[in-house]
């Protein structure tokens, strides 16, 4: 099947609409309308975002398998089309739910849980849900077809965490269409310039959602920092707060390397205080965190707080 084609016969069986010029979160905003009639209830619901590169995947893989350790039933749902969330809690690249309705000529109801669903580490439910060819269509499609089939299999019922790990900071239409489902946003930073830039826009992205859903702001994990000043000058600056800090560890490298969650590698002091952190990041979570109203800086306000001396 060739790319176009892909794409058409995922518009043609997906609910849901793109709006022309706006879907109530401003003025001139494109985004994507998911069906209003499919939501996740009784499951505390997590999207994590992030700059390129930064340890996303990493940090929700590790999330996850806490919750895990915690005795939750935890659904992990990967919403990039590099496919690669999960990788660390089930050892490979599964296929994406793109790839399952394209086997079954885009008949969601030909699907079995099994085709799309993978368990890996603690009993954790892994999805990816994959996107469309590149340059060709929306992720948000993709997201919201994503979370429809979980719904009918009622895997988000069977659920108490589920975790959305989304695509870089992009914070177009497509990719914020999984704050339309979460409770809390967290955004994963280091403490630098570039990290700190892509989390203001994250921050505007998740203030507009805000006025038409329930998502709010949870705050902010800190990535590979063995400092935080830059970090807690933003923070200061807009109302965020830090959740939990994870140095730029060589463990945590390997870890990726060995396709293993840190709870499944060799025990030593310096494992053990990440462990610590992920566990007392999933309890603290668990336990609810209060909303954050964080007002994002201008561009030059950035530059003024980090960037000059």
């Amino acid at each position: 099947m060739n790319d176009i084609s892909t794409v058409n016969k995922l518009a043609d069986r997906i609910s849901g609409s793109s709006c022309s010029t706006s879907c109530g979160d401003g003025e001139g905003s494109l985004q994507v309308a998911l069906d209003p009639h499919i939501k996740i209830t009784g499951a505390k619901v997590f999207a994590v975002y992030g700059k390129g590169g930064i340890g996303k995947s990493t940090t929700s893989s590790n999330l996850s398998a806490a919750f895990s350790k915690l005795g939750k039933r935890v659904l992990q749902i990967g919403c990039d089309p590099k496919h690669d969330s999960t990788f660390t809690l089930t050892k490979r690249l599964v296929p994406t739910v793109i790839d399952a309705l394209e086997a079954v000529d885009f008949h969601p109801e030909d699907l079995r849980i099994e085709d799309f669903v993978y368990e890996g580490f603690g009993g954790v439910q892994c999805v990816e849900a994959g996107g469309p060819p590149a340059g060709t269509g929306c992720g948000g499609y993709v997201v919201g077809q994503t979370v429809k089939l979980l719904k009918e299999h009622h895997l988000l019922e069977d659920s108490d965490v589920v975790i959305f790990d989304v695509l870089g900071d992009v914070v177009c239409g497509g990719f914020a269409a999984p704050l339309q489902h979460a409770d809390r946003a967290l955004i994963v930073t280091a403490n630098d310039f570039d990290s700190i830039f892509a989390m203001n826009r994250i921050v505007a992205a998740i203030a507009a959602k805000a006025k038409n859903y329930n998502v709010r702001l949870g705050g902010v994990i800190a990535n590979r920092s063995a400092a935080t000043d830059q970090l807690d000058k933003y923070n200061a600056a807009t109302g965020l707060s830090t959740l939990a800090r994870f140095a730029d560890l060589d463990v945590i490298r390997r870890s990726r390397l060995k396709k293993s969650v840190l709870f499944e590698m060799e025990d030593s002091p310096e494992l053990d205080a990440v462990r610590a952190e992920y566990m007392a990041l999933a309890e603290t979570l668990w336990a609810g965190v209060e909303p954050l109203t964080a007002t994002p800086l201008k561009d030059r306000e950035i530059f003024d707080l980090l960037g000059f001396e």
